[in-house]
């Protein structure tokens, strides 16, 4: 049965702030997709974008962000918390794969949500697949406020991971890969990274939200 994001977000008790990240995230995609110079399937794309994240609660510290525990309060959504952890255990990239199969959606949308990871950096980087590409790039074109550039992202991210160490080979290697598919997008998009912001992907956002998800 096939049903709107909204619908999915509200069964699955998704957090009011990952509903706007998923979305801007899929309205970048959006933008991307409709001015790249090869063909693509953003069917695809944008409903890997608006489920790539789906399990994510699962490693919040609910308390750092009370702005974003309201209306419900912190009490409620340690419950959802807790259901999500014990229905789809305590690993979030997992949760993702297991919520995705559950509201049945195809294999290929399948493996552009699992591209979408630290890990998965550089072998998207060096892959032919624009899909994954595009939905990698586009989650790093987004922080949990606002869409922002890959060089504002990179900064976010080494202030929020500071205690891991800023300058791991593997956050290096990292960035330069992201670095690498941003120009290899580009280099085949009629926009530029400059003409992706907030006041571009809103209005895309705004019709995203009846974005219908057909399962299998």
């Amino acid at each position: 049965m096939s049903k709107t994001i909204s619908e999915i977000y509200t069964e699955y008790k998704i957090m009011p702030n990952l509903q706007e990240h998923m979305l801007r995230v899929a309205g970048v995609a959006s933008l991307i997709c409709d001015n790249f110079d090869e063909p693509l399937n953003k069917e695809e794309i944008i409903t890997a974008c608006l489920l790539h994240d789906m399990g994510n609660i699962i490693k919040f510290k609910l308390e750092i962000w009370p702005q974003f525990l309201e209306p419900e309060g912190l009490k409620y959504w340690q419950n959802v918390q807790s259901e999500f952890k014990n229905k789809y255990g305590n690993n979030e990239y997992l949760a993702h794969g297991k919520i995705a199969n559950e509201i049945g959606i195809n294999n290929r949308v399948l493996e552009i949500i699992n591209a979408i990871s630290f890990l998965g950096g550089t072998g998207n980087a060096s892959s032919e697949d624009f899909g994954k590409k595009i939905a990698h790039y586009c989650d790093d074109r987004v922080s949990p406020f606002s869409v922002v550039s890959l060089k504002q992202r990179f900064t976010d991210l080494r202030k929020r991971y500071a205690h891991h160490g800023n300058d791991t080979p593997e956050r290096d290697a990292y960035e330069v890969a992201l670095r690498q598919i941003e120009e290899q997008i580009f280099s085949k998009c009629k926009i530029k990274p400059e003409d992706i912001n907030n006041d571009t992907v809103a209005p895309i956002i705004s019709e995203l939200r009846n974005f219908v998800i057909r399962s299998n």
